[in-house]
């Protein structure tokens, strides 16, 4: 059994970030995991995404056309996307800057107020990890506190982020707690 993810946004987002944590923390809870990413020509600001797939098995390739989830951070990332969600997939939308239906035939659509939360959390710069907690929690593709160990560690250069790193996974993961 495999489990895919398209996540993408604005350069900046932590895009890349949520993805990279997202597989080596799959990794370290025993699954196959495989990550790759895509950069628009810029850095910050430009269009970012990327393709992590979870498995019990050998994963013969990390590129899919169609994804179980697809996290759209931006309105120009759920417009490309929304149409590369599996039938019975689901579309996990940044609702602080996502303006879209709260059903969409044949998917399940979730909102999320990241931006509000990376904000409660401290700074918009933990975006990526409010995600984190949300996606780990949603999906229970690995178990939540070893994400939250994973995540928190593979960030840890950063110091001046850790508490706030802590904050906002257990904001998106209470988020997701809440039925979201």
């Amino acid at each position: 059994m495999e489990t895919s993810f398209l996540m993408a946004g604005f350069g900046g987002q932590g895009v890349q970030t949520l993805g990279k944590v997202l597989a080596y923390a799959a990794n370290e809870a025993g699954k196959n995991t495989t990550f790759l990413p895509e950069y628009g020509g810029a850095m910050r600001g430009g269009t970012s995404n990327c393709t992590v797939v979870i498995g019990e098995d050998d994963i013969a390739s990390p590129s899919r056309r169609n994804y179980n989830y697809v996290v759209a951070l931006n309105m120009p990332s759920y417009e490309k996307f929304k149409k590369n969600v599996l039938p019975g997939g689901t579309l996990i939308v940044n609702s602080s800057i996502v303006d879209c239906p709260d059903e969409i035939e044949g998917i399940h659509v979730l909102k999320i107020p990241a931006n509000e939360l990376a904000h409660q959390a401290g700074s918009m710069v933990t975006l990526g990890v409010v995600m984190i907690g949300f996606l780990v929690a949603k999906t229970g593709v690995i178990p939540l506190d070893e994400a939250k160990e994973q995540t928190i560690r593979r960030l840890s250069k950063k110091e001046q982020f850790t508490e706030m790193n802590r904050t906002a996974f257990d904001l998106g993961a209470g988020f997701a707690a809440q039925g979201s």
